[in-house]
Parts: structure tokens; C-alpha cells; sequence
């Protein structure tokens, strides 16, 4: 009895990549797995605001191998992937973005290297960033060296969410029931044995991107905090450096008076350095209310998403 792949595809205002998506979908499963595995979709509308829905009603009612769950508002990404592997079927599982800038056309590679060549899981990673602005290209780079500095978590430089995995990594994902969450830190966390599949970069098929450099940023952030302390040590670290540093200055003013007998001058410098220390004083502050704040939300225990509808397999939800 072939075994069920099941591709879990987060969608938020895809509307017209949609249909461009489950056609190369079937065309690369017709051609190339249809003897290997039987294939399920499971689309995971995070609370779109467009006819995504719609699309997804349409597909299940042709295609009896669409599945979806529907968020009852936007939760992010990261609510839709644990939502497409909590609830996805298949022995084996695909992440893939609606836009096909995760290629389907590498799924039949990497379902032959998890069973011929028995690893547990296959990850994607873009060689070139081509088509995007060069100053979001940067900073992405910048983020992926520093997070290989300051975190023991191996996070690939161009690494996508772009992965097909065996159950036992699903249920290792699904074991970190963490709020807040970041997939590529998590998928790194885990361990087991992977092996990553290079591409070069692909424009969207259709529609805009929702991730602004803004919202890039904030993820970026969480990233950190998620998967690094260095941030607190580093605030440690300068508190440090500066009570040697007032201790020197200390010496030197006394050092200063005795000598020269004029304790009073230099009054701008030391506004500079009163404003220096405030300015340290807040970063770290701040840095602590950010770990305090994930901290927080996180003894809320609040669901990661709420269901407004679902139709999985030998199951709906209304």
C-alpha cells in the first residue's frame, strides 16, 4: 500500500496564485509521484480577507484530496504551519508556500532522498535572492550571520520553510508547543538527519507579498529572542564596561583636582556621558521587556489559532 504525502500550504490573500498552485501541483505529481505515494492537500486559510476561500470551496468540491482549515482571523504563518502539521495525515509532509516560490518540482527528489537515501527530512535553501531589493537582501544576509554567531541553533543562511519530512520529525515539531514560534529556529532545533536541496531564487507566480520590511523585521527580532540570550548577556556585558569606565573617570577627576585644582570644568562632556548611560540604560531595558513579554504571553497559554471552519479528512469542523 503506497504511503500519503500530504502538502500543507498556509495561504493569506492568495487568491490568484492558488489555482496556478494546485495545477503544477498535480502536473509534478501526475508526472513523477503518482507511483510512488497518493497525495492530499491541506490548505490553511489564515484568515484571508480576499476570495481565498472561496478557491479552497471550489478545489475540495472537484477534488475530494483538498482539505482545509479555515482561521477564524489572521493568526500568521507560523500559527498556519503547526496547524497544517497537527492536522495533516500523511506519513510524509510537505511545507510549501501558495506562491510557488517553494518549487513543487523538487518534492520528487526530496521524497526519493527521505526513502532511498533514509533521512528524516529535506530542506530547501535559496542560493540567490534574485528579484528582491537589494537592501532587504542585505539585511537578510546580516541576520542569518549574526544568528550563526549568538544562537547554538543551526539556522541555514537562505533556508526556506520549504521542507518535506517524515512523521517522526512532525511529531518532534509538534512536541515544541511554544506561542510563539519560529519555524526555522524550531526546524533546526530538533536535529535529526536532513539534507538541504539548493535553488536559485523564484519571483511569485501571482499576487503580492505580505511580508513588508517591516513585519521582516519584527520577525527577525522574535528569532532572536527565541533561539538566543546573547542579547541579555551583551546588555550585562555593557553594564559592565561602563561602571569601569565611570570607576576611570572617577580617577581621573580626583587625579585632575589634586593636580590642577579645578573640579568644575567640563560640564558638556558629562551631559554627554549622563545621556550615554541613559541611552545604555533603556536598550537594556528594553532588551529585558522583550524576554519578559514572550514570557508573558506565553503563561497565558493561549490556543494558537481558532478554527472558523474545516473540512480534514473523515472530519468536519463548523
Amino acid at each position: 500500500m503506497k504511503k500519503t504525502l500530504t502538502l500543507v500550504v498556509p495561504a493569506y490573500n492568495e487568491q490568484e496564485a492558488l489555482p496556478i498552485f494546485y495545477d503544477e501541483a498535480m502536473r509534478v505529481y501526475e508526472t513523477s509521484l503518482k507511483d510512488k505515494v497518493e497525495l492530499e492537500f491541506l490548505f490553511i486559510d489564515d484568515g484571508s480577507k480576499d476570495d481565498t476561500m472561496a478557491v479552497i470551496h471550489k478545489l475540495n468540491e472537484s477534488d475530494h484530496r483538498v482539505h482545509y482549515v479555515s482561521f477564524s482571523r489572521n493568526f500568521g504563518k507560523e500559527a498556519a504551519i503547526y496547524a497544517g502539521l497537527e492536522n495533516a495525515a500523511g506519513e510524509y509532509v510537505a511545507i510549501l508556500d501558495a506562491d510557488l516560490q517553494d518549487p513543487p518540482a523538487l518534492l520528487p527528489e526530496m521524497l526519493r532522498i527521505v526513502e532511498e537515501e533514509h533521512y528524516d527530512c529535506v530542506g530547501s535553501r535559496r542560493v540567490t535572492r534574485k528579484g528582491e531589493p537589494p537592501i532587504r537582501s542585505f539585511f537578510a544576509r546580516q541576520f542569518y550571520k549574526l544568528m550563526g554567531k549568538i544562537s547554538q541553533t543551526e539556522i541555514v543562511d537562505g533556508a526556506r520553510d520549504f521542507q518535506l519530512m517524515n512523521k517522526k520529525v512532525v511529531n518532534a515539531i509538534l512536541s515544541m508547543g511554544e506561542y510563539n514560534r519560529f519555524s526555522k529556529g524550531i526546524f533546526g532545533w530538533i536535529g535529526f538527519k536532513k539534507k538541504w536541496l539548493e535553488y536559485e531564487n523564484i519571483e511569485r507566480a501571482a499576487g503580492e507579498t505580505k511580508w513588508s520590511f517591516w513585519k521582516l523585521f519584527i520577525y527577525a527580532l522574535d528569532g532572536i529572542i527565541a533561539f538566543s540570550t546573547a542579547p541579555l548577556i551583551v546588555s550585562s556585558v555593557m553594564g559592565v564596561v561602563m561602571c569601569l569606565v565611570a570607576f576611570l573617570a572617577i580617577i581621573f577627576i580626583i587625579v585632575r583636582t589634586l593636580i590642577f585644582g579645578d573640579p568644575t570644568s567640563g560640564w558638556p562632556s558629562m551631559v554627554c556621558i549622563i545621556v550615554l548611560i541613559a541611552g545604555i540604560q533603556l536598550l537594556s531595558i528594553g532588551i529585558l521587556g522583550q524576554y519578559m513579554a514572550k514570557t508573558y504571553l506565553e503563561t497565558k497559554n493561549r490556543p494558537k489559532y481558532l478554527i472558523e471552519e474545516a473540512k480534514l479528512k473523515d472530519k468536519e469542523v463548523l
